[in-house]
């Protein structure tokens, strides 16, 4: 299996990187370090891009392949930057029944991006979950914080131009 890079430039900064240096130099020695590490660099980068996961590798003398293995099992991880508008579609039960897949799909066309990833504008990303908890209004999809339910096919075009 691969790694698989983002569509994205990487464009870390020397700040960023004097912060990670940092962070690695004060837990190197600490048992267990690694994951506490590997958050604080998704923290001070947004996302865990494989450059970064090279910086924790070189530095901590560890595989690059256990820390990107740490980082594609783990959700609380990504390999993609986050866009500046968030888009989480429910495909959750209640909301796959009433249409969420071809919501998602139209999402996917519209913005021609797939789940977990960031267009490259920095725009939008796209990711599929599994419960937002308002299955009451499924089928449902989430912007950052606003929720929109009960959406259609036809909807998705309005409220995408909402954030253009």
């Amino acid at each position: 299996m691969g790694v698989k890079t983002s569509s994205v430039a990487f464009t870390g900064t020397k700040e960023q990187y004097k912060k990670l240096l940092g962070i690695i130099a004060e837990h190197k020695d600490d048992k267990g370090a690694l994951m506490p590490i590997m958050q604080k660099a998704q923290d001070i980068y947004g996302y865990l891009p494989i450059e970064v996961q090279s910086i924790i590798s070189n530095e901590m003398n560890i595989p690059l392949e256990k820390i990107y293995g740490i980082a594609t099992f783990y959700s609380q991880f990504s390999l993609n930057p986050k866009g500046k508008y968030v888009i989480s579609i429910c495909l959750g039960t209640a909301c796959y029944v009433k249409g969420a897949g071809d919501i998602y799909n139209k999402l996917k066309e519209l913005l021609n991006i797939s789940d977990g990833e960031c267009t490259p504008d920095g725009k939008f990303s796209l990711d599929s979950c599994r419960c937002i908890g308002a299955c009451g209004l499924a089928p449902v999809m989430m912007i950052n914080d606003d929720v929109y339910g009960k959406i259609t096919v036809d909807d998705v075009e309005g409220i995408l131009a909402k954030y253009e």
